[in-house]
């Protein structure tokens, strides 16, 4: 499959999505992953499926991945801390932020790191 193939199904699996195609477009996302377990748009899409349609437990799984595939990245850390907050799991989510904070480069996760920082002065109470 080359890089065009791949694109124009991410393109259909986000289009699904749109049209609320939910499970045709996981089943999409799947096939490629088979293909390419690593395709970190795909993944990307499927846990963020799996976010909304309140599977918090496959879209852990999917995110938690994407960190070990790049740790420093702002948008997976943002996706896992908010599915582990949803799950109730706010320590864990709160220790999301530290190892964000150990990992990432502070000019290009700037934006991250301000929305992680506002947090917890939320949770501060600050």
């Amino acid at each position: 499959m080359d890089t065009q193939d791949k694109t124009q199904i991410l393109e259909q699996a986000r289009a699904m999505l749109e049209a609320g195609q939910n499970d045709q477009a996981r089943l999409l996302l799947l096939a490629l992953l088979q293909q390419e377990p690593d395709n970190q748009a795909a993944l990307l899409i499927l846990g963020g499926a799996y976010y909304c349609s309140d599977r918090l437990a496959d879209a852990e799984m999917i995110f938690e991945r994407l960190v070990l595939l790049q740790p420093g990245l702002g948008a997976v850390s943002i996706a896992l801390f908010n599915t582990l907050w949803k799950l109730g799991r706010q320590q864990e989510a709160l220790e999301e932020i530290k190892r964000f904070f150990s990992v990432a480069d502070r000019d290009t996760e700037s934006e991250t790191i301000s929305q992680y920082i506002a947090i917890t002065q939320q949770l501060s109470g600050s």
